[in-house]
């Protein structure tokens, strides 16, 4: 079994307290599919606003932890870990059903497969379940860009608009 602790996660996301939500990686496969959980505890910070009363872990931030599991497993794909110039960027998120609240003490687990990579797009299979029951499903698309070729396009895209 390929694992990871927090810390080798760290090494592959620039995510933080709070918005780091993968707290381990259980199994991975080059190329193929990773399995990890987040484990979810009643002091996030989302919970204080998301219900009072009623907490339920938001449902972008589910989406977020599959986005970042799905990004773990592309750099681990590639066999390189990202520098501080590497972002990766959402390009779609499609066909997201949730089927369960997630709640304190639940243990998010979620799976993510590559269905294919063309000219830099990465397209995922993913879904999250808590004690086997399914709460979130989705397709993700994402593609990696260097800060200095975001900035680049950002330029261009003023200057386009500018003219």
């Amino acid at each position: 079994m390929n694992t990871l602790d927090i810390n080798q996660i760290k090494q592959y996301l620039p995510h933080r307290y709070p918005l780091l939500l993968v707290d381990r990686v259980l199994d991975w496969e080059s190329g193929k599919s990773i399995t990890a959980i987040k484990n979810v505890t009643i002091n996030e910070e989302f919970f204080n606003g998301h219900f009072p009363g009623k907490p339920v872990m938001p449902g972008v931030l589910m989406v977020e932890a599959m986005a970042q599991t799905a990004a773990i497993l592309s750099f681990l794909t590639m066999g390189k870990k990202p520098d501080e110039n590497t972002i990766v960027y959402f390009l779609g998120i499609d066909g997201v059903r949730f089927k369960r609240p997630v709640e304190p003490g639940d243990q998010l687990k979620m799976e993510v497969e590559i269905t294919r990579v063309a000219r830099g797009i990465w397209k995922y299979k993913a879904k999250a379940t808590v004690d086997g029951q399914l709460a979130v499903e989705a397709e993700l698309m994402c593609t990696m860009r260097t800060v200095n070729d975001v900035a680049v396009a950002e330029t261009a895209a003023v200057e386009t608009t500018t003219v």
